[in-house]
């Protein structure tokens, strides 16, 4: 079997687990951003309960690899507590706490970098504190912080392969049952890693475009 046979075979199979890791990678980063924004006001709270539960769980989710958060996801949680989940939800679970995680930092250094005068401003036109943080602060935060957002949205993309461990068919999942069946190691791997690097690619010129078009809007 050519290279070109090889591929014309797998393409639908590898297409499929494609798709499942841009769902799986899309739908983890939309949690991700809640809980990275909610984590890092919860980090720049004055009081100190808040403060101690987001260093607790950036310290734990920077501590630890993602496998062992998968593996503990799937096999520890549910086995403690009886209960059984798909492995699409562990892995939206590990992958969302992990890059929320993360981006809470993100955020922080992205709020604290606004103009303390902004805050000042808004309180003067009447705005409440929550106003101000939501409306005024948060969006320029998010505009600052977009070269290290995509940049953790690329990672995430990447880590997706890491949670095929705990027996999610996605692209590289797919990979490795095509080379079960082929023998074909090396080309197998070849396309699989040119399929992440046109979709990191292609995402990385989308967030450049909209970085350009928020820079022109300024």
């Amino acid at each position: 079997m050519t290279f070109f046979e090889l591929f014309q075979q797998s393409l639908p199979l590898l297409l499929d687990g494609l798709g499942l890791t841009l769902v799986l990678a899309f739908v983890s980063l939309a949690i991700a951003m809640v809980i990275g924004i909610i984590a890092s006001l919860m980090g720049m709270s004055k009081h100190i309960v808040p403060r101690t539960i987001n260093n607790v769980f950036v310290t734990i989710i920077r501590g630890t690899p993602l496998l062992v958060q998968g593996f503990f996801i799937y096999f520890g949680i549910t086995g403690l507590l009886n209960v059984r989940i798909s492995a699409f939800m562990a892995g939206v679970i590990a992958l969302s706490l992990n890059a929320g995680g993360y981006l809470s930092e993100i955020f922080r250094g992205g709020i604290q970098a606004v103009d303390p005068g902004q805050r000042e401003a808004a309180r003067s036109l009447g705005l409440s504190a929550r106003q101000t943080t939501w409306r005024i602060i948060i969006p320029q935060a998010i505009r600052i912080c977009i070269p290290s957002v995509v940049n953790q949205w690329c990672i995430t993309i990447k880590d997706t392969s890491i949670i095929s461990v705990i027996g999610l068919v996605e692209l590289t999942k797919v990979g490795q049952q095509i080379i079960a069946r082929t023998y074909r190691s090396f080309e197998v791997w070849l396309i699989v890693g040119a399929m992440y690097l046109i979709v990191i690619y292609l995402l990385t010129v989308l967030a450049r475009y909209v970085e350009k078009k928020v820079s022109l809007d300024d």
